[in-house]
């Protein structure tokens, strides 16, 4: 409950007139129920005691229009509040002062959940980190959100709430960081037996500081490809910050397809060719003839990323690219 980006602060706002609300019909039910109990009690002998008593429209006109009332104002906060924070929705604003104008330019920032540790890229700036990232202050951050293995969940408490991260399905967030600051990040579900240690740091940076944070990173950073995320990808815990100095611009399209390693059929050929009818009696060989093109050094992570010949066995087919559907969830 100590938010510093503009989204968690309206959920903890959310929270706060929510439990209010809540506690409207809550409170005064407890309250009476414990004065009826006392003022009726068997040794009260209360004078105003009818034991015959047993309905009264204008009592339960009063003791129902409360209850109804709250509801509706509920359903009215959650209807707008559920709209306003779609996690998908693109932020509309930095705060409640400042809209998000045509000249301010999101920041994207790809994340993968692995065993156990978190993957972080930069495409627009071809860098990469481990168990780290940064952020300017008051610049909308576009996350797009994957994993490897079990499904964990991204969360830092400070920015937004939390997306879940699964294998083969990217999930988005959209969130600004509105103070200055080093805040906490860790997976909210349970992944296995190195999950506890699943915890990264976000860097909250004035414009300048992120400028110098990306600058480190490009200086005293490696490259990372494919060979090198196949090494990276074994299971281990408490892994040390590192910093990738330039990233295979193609690397995270292959990760979210399932398609990293050589001579592996990624996931959108594979639903464009059932999305056409499959591949019939032939699509043994089809299968086996469209992965010998797959990974080539002209397109090494799958059919749409580079020219390739057409072997024999798949003339005249048309295998374009199908966009991996995204799996839609609310922040939580």
């Amino acid at each position: 409950m100590n938010p510093s980006g503009d989204v968690a602060i309206q959920q903890r706002d959310l929270i706060i007139t929510s439990t209010v609300l809540m506690l409207l019909i809550i409170v005064p039910v407890i309250v009476l129920t414990l004065f009826f109990a006392w003022k009726y009690r068997e040794s009260a002998k209360a004078e105003d005691y009818d034991p015959e008593w047993h309905h009264s429209t204008r009592l339960e006109m009063v003791i129902w229009s409360a209850p109804v009332a709250i509801i509706l104002m509920l359903g009215t906060v959650t209807w707008i509040s559920t709209h306003r924070l779609d996690p998908y929705r693109p932020l509309e604003r930095i705060d409640e002062n400042r809209q998000v104008t045509a000249d301010i330019k999101p920041i994207t920032v790809e994340v993968v959940a692995m065993d156990w540790k978190w993957l972080f890229f930069y495409p627009e700036l071809g860098i990469g980190s481990v168990n780290e990232f940064a952020a300017p202050v008051d610049v909308p951050i576009n996350f797009k959100i994957t994993g490897t293995t079990a499904m964990n969940s991204f969360f830092v408490p400070a920015l937004a709430g939390q997306i879940y991260a699964m294998g083969g399905m990217q999930t988005k967030l959209h969130a600004v960081i509105n103070k200055e600051g080093v805040y906490d990040g860790i997976s909210a579900n349970f992944s296995g037996p190195g999950f506890s240690h699943m915890r990264f740091k976000f860097h909250g940076l004035s414009q300048q500081g992120f400028d110098q944070w990306v600058a480190k990173v490009k200086e005293g950073g490696k490259g990372f490809g494919r060979q090198e995320y196949l090494e990276f990808a074994k299971p281990s815990e408490r892994e040390p910050v590192q910093y990738f100095a330039s990233v295979d611009p193609e690397l995270y399209s292959a990760i979210l397809n399932r398609c990293v390693e050589p001579n592996k059929l990624c996931m959108r050929d594979m639903m464009h060719i059932d999305a056409n009818g499959g591949g019939g009696k032939e699509g043994i060989d089809i299968a086996k003839a469209l992965n010998s093109v797959v990974c080539t050094p002209l397109a090494p992570y799958g059919v749409a990323s580079g020219p390739q010949s057409t072997p024999a066995a798949i003339k005249g087919q048309t295998f374009e690219p199908a966009a991996l559907p995204e799996t839609k969830q609310v922040a939580g």
